[in-house]
């Protein structure tokens, strides 16, 4: 292939990527507008995953000195009013144990007694309440008053499955709340339980991904405020966690849609400012995103985007140049990825999905 072809090619790649992440980023004020999302559940995504399987290798189309690197328009987010959601228990996901109560208990007593931790080992476990006056379940709350309980602890997340001494340990914690309100409860058979995990685990494993791309400055060194004002330009804002700038999902307490990375210690410098960086990695966090956010896009407008007017290389692990023809590919599998998880109800950025994928 000549050189010209080649460029030919690469300029379309590029316009293809910006076309798409202005769709994208009109569809999202175009939501903003006009959609009357329910409220998920969420818990906050940790870092580590759920098993090596699963993985989808990313492949990009490598940036190259571009005129068009003067023409890439800022992006501009609107805000709107954040929910906040609240973890349900689910028995896709979750062991459910019943706790039944002869007389309506008092959410005062309630979350008296609830144990200091809801946790087991690694797995969180919930305390819900039948509220006699909505019919809701809920987490107990002073003032209310429930005509029964249930316990549920997370079957599996990315610290692995469920193990015997886990159970047993919210078993412990259970049947002492449950003594204490004066409630009989009715736990899963362990040995159930526990294979239940395993199984959820490995299909957990065998569909984590996360897709990431690393950034490589071709000449000199980038600051913390020159990472920073490109990336603002684009959406993103200052994470939690220094060296990571986000940007940022539609509901409060949500993922975020995208994630860029940067050495914390720079961040941290008494002056970050003469901190000397030369890459940082963007991704997403595929389960833990909804579809609907379309953060493939995303992922690839931004990669784009900042590589040109950042002036860099988008590579792979290994600091290889990623090419463009690896777009329709990743994109299949994830289409597939998708299906798999929404037929076994972990739909990608679903209340279930966080809470497994975490």
């Amino acid at each position: 292939m000549s050189l010209t072809v080649a460029l030919a090619l690469f300029g379309a790649a590029v316009l293809v990527a910006m076309a798409a992440h202005a769709v994208w980023q009109s569809r999202r004020l175009g939501e903003k507008r006009i959609a009357t999302p329910t409220s998920p559940t969420t818990e906050p995504a940790r870092e580590p995953m759920l098993g090596e399987g699963g993985g989808i290798e990313p492949h990009f189309g490598n940036a190259v000195d571009n005129p068009l690197a003067d023409e890439a328009a800022p992006v501009v987010i609107e805000t709107r009013a954040p929910r906040r959601a609240v973890a349900r228990l689910d028995p896709l996901i979750d062991a459910v144990a019943t706790l039944v109560v002869e007389v309506q208990i008092s959410g005062d007593m309630a979350v008296t007694h609830l144990p200091p931790s809801r946790r087991a080992g690694s797995k969180p476990f919930l305390i819900e309440g039948l509220n006699a006056a909505t019919r809701e379940w809920e987490l107990p709350a002073p003032g209310q008053r429930y005509s029964e309980f249930q316990a549920g602890v997370l079957l599996a997340n990315r610290n692995g499955a469920l193990n015997e001494i886990e159970y047993s340990e919210f078993v412990q914690k259970i049947q002492g709340f449950a003594d204490a309100i004066g409630a009989l409860p009715d736990f899963p058979d362990m040995l159930e339980a526990v294979a239940r995990a395993r199984e959820l685990d490995a299909f957990a494993g065998d569909h984590d991904a996360q897709l990431a791309v690393h950034l490589h400055s071709r000449t000199v060194a980038w600051s913390v405020g020159y990472i920073q004002q490109h990336a603002a330009r684009h959406g993103f804002v200052a994470g939690l966690v220094p060296g990571r700038l986000v940007l940022p999902g539609a509901d409060e307490g949500a993922p975020p849609v995208l994630t860029l990375a940067f050495d914390s210690q720079a961040a941290l410098a008494d002056d970050p400012n003469q901190a000397a960086l030369h890459d940082v990695t963007l991704s997403f966090d595929v389960p833990q995103t909804d579809a609907l956010s379309e953060p493939f896009i995303a992922w690839q407008a931004s990669a784009q985007a900042l590589s040109l007017g950042m002036d860099a290389a988008i590579v792979d692990d290994n600091g290889q140049p990623l090419s463009a023809e690896g777009f329709a590919t990743i994109g299949n599998e994830l289409t597939r990825l998708y299906d798999e998880l929404a037929a076994r109800g972990l739909a990608a950025g679903s209340a279930a999905a966080r809470r497994l994928f975490s």
